[in-house]
């Protein structure tokens, strides 16, 4: 099995969200045996999903139990391309989109799927007025999606150029009409078009999916009747890895995604896992007005004052990897290495030099003022991805105060992070991942509108990045692979943000095998054995 990359946390998605061109591997043989029907495949999820609506939500969560109940109108491959899903064929450029609807596609409530639902769903989107996260990520401001009944086909024309228009709009969770009728039912994971229904949930419990008899729609040449499909899919929320690696050891659980050191323990296990690098140590920058971070002077001499190696080598346990772009997940067509000599060297000479010259002076007890304010700044990281990550927070927050810059550590949960970063916005540093397959589906986090409008959280104004994203837009797929590293190359020169350390997030498996998703495990891909 061919291993892709995925993101186990996102802010959105590209993440929250939301995922280097190197993948990890797939490894182990475990104890399975034959290939075996009528299973339950059970997995630990550290985050409860909450409201599932696929086209209001880009938390990694809710998207992972999404991805068993709404199917898509195609599956991106390993290459960048894409095979088909619902829809069994298209032609496609930058601006336009047809999409020809597979005969006999079916609601779990048994009714069929018209073209008109699946337009339905990406017009959703498109309306601004219902401030759906994935306008300007999948669907583009000033989409249109026209269907045809008769022909099974569906015509969308984009708002603005989209080179990766096929994987973006083809990437749209389907809900049934039922669903976009009343969205409560969406909101509980109801009216899907995949593989499983969800049959009983129980918030910080567990999720419980029966997979659908009728459901034959599956990628490429999908075949329903194959060997080892799981009858029934449930998912236990739980949060601490000691507990989930115990119940993987005991074979209580068949699938965990374990991040910190519970790690060590499972690799002496010989489970199967699939290990893909992902995106994890990050540093985003308020730039709304009134903050310090959105000097630049100061968000250069913030990354100058830490040696962001060290900082690698304790957040990945020295597991980690030297990222090479923002581009971290499959199918990532482009390739091309962004960061190497472009993020700013660790030099605390020259950050103390940068931040005396910015008129931040040191007081007696150490701190910088300016005006009689303090550099007094406030750093936000996720405190449920592992140990190390608030060891990390704690190494950082140690270096910028040799230089000066009091920071306060406060630890979120996902959902704590998103509603930080996309609504109170009481932050200046943040440690939250985000990550993309493809690179235009960074542009809202950078260069799009800001909360509650969009999701450039950050507030960055960057005129280079957003011309040479204009301009790659134009550009069907990997045309324009260069102009999308120029944009790229242009965040990190004015410290927008700073990647530092990619990270092989296993998910470990027990009488299971599966290959990895962009937000998880690959529903079609698990198969159960004895």
């Amino acid at each position: 099995m061919r291993s892709k990359k995925f993101v186990v946390s996102l802010i959105a998605v590209p993440a929250l969200a939301l995922a280097s061109c190197t993948s990890g591997g797939v490894s182990g043989d475990g104890d399975e045996g034959d290939l075996v029907d009528g299973k339950t495949f059970t997995m630990a999820l550290g985050l409860d999903p909450g409201a599932i609506d696929p086209a209001m939500t880009v938390l990694s969560s809710a998207r992972f139990l999404g991805q068993f109940i709404y199917a898509r109108l195609i599956e991106p491959d390993d290459d960048g391309g894409a095979i088909p899903a619902l829809a069994e064929k298209w032609d496609i450029d930058a601006t336009t989109a047809v999409f020809t609807l597979r005969e006999g596609i079916t609601c779990e409530d048994g009714s069929a799927l018209s073209a008109t639902a699946v337009a339905d769903n990406i017009n959703f989107i498109a309306d601004p007025a219902h401030q759906s996260p994935l306008l300007g990520l999948n669907v583009q401001p000033g989409t249109v999606a026209k269907a045809d009944d008769t022909t099974r086909t569906v015509t969308v024309t984009s708002g603005a150029p989209d080179a990766f228009l096929l994987l973006n709009v083809g990437s749209v969770p389907i809900a049934c009409a039922s669903g976009l009728e009343d969205r409560d039912l969406l909101a509980e994971g109801k009216a899907g078009t995949g593989m499983f229904k969800l049959v009983e949930a129980v918030t910080n419990d567990h999720y419980t999916l029966e997979r659908r008899e009728d459901y034959t729609w599956g990628p490429g040449d999908w075949d329903p009747d194959q060997k080892g499909l799981p009858d029934e899919v449930v998912i236990r929320i739980i949060p601490n890895e000691t507990t989930a690696a115990n119940l993987l050891i005991s074979g209580d659980v068949n699938a965990a995604t374990i991040a910190g050191a519970e790690r060590d323990r499972l690799d002496q296990q010989d489970l199967f896992s699939a290990a893909p690098l992902t995106p994890f140590g990050q540093f985003h920058f308020n730039q709304s007005a009134g903050r310090p971070t959105a000097d630049e002077t100061v968000r250069r001499a913030l990354v100058q004052a830490q040696d962001l190696g060290k900082l690698r080598k304790v957040l990945t346990g020295s597991r980690g990897a030297v990222p090479t772009s923002m581009v971290t997940m499959s199918p990532d067509p482009c390739d091309i290495d962004t960061v190497k000599g472009n993020i700013p060297a660790y030099d605390v000479a020259a950050a103390n030099a940068a931040l005396d010259a910015a008129g931040w002076t040191k007081g007696s007890d150490g701190i910088r003022a300016k005006d009689g304010k303090k550099l007094k700044l406030t750093m936000i990281y996720l405190n449920t991805v592992g140990e190390t990550m608030a060891a990390t927070a704690e190494l950082a927050q140690q270096e910028w105060k040799k230089v000066g810059v009091e920071v306060e550590l406060r630890g979120v949960d996902l959902t704590q992070l998103g509603e930080t970063l996309f609504g109170t916005g009481d932050w200046d540093i943040s440690a939250g991942q985000v990550g993309a397959g493809i690179p235009s589906k960074l542009v809202p986090f950078f260069a799009g509108p800001v909360p509650p409008a969009g999701t450039n959280f950050s507030h960055v104004d960057n005129p280079e990045y957003k011309a040479l994203a204009t301009k790659a837009a134009t550009k069907v797929g990997a045309a324009g692979c260069e102009d999308w590293a120029a944009a790229e190359v242009a965040l990190f020169k004015a410290v927008d943000v700073v990647t530092y350390a990619d990270s092989g997030f296993p998910t470990y498996g027990k009488g299971a095998r599966f290959e990895p998703s962009d937000v998880g495990v690959n529903p079609m891909s698990i198969r159960m054995y004895e």
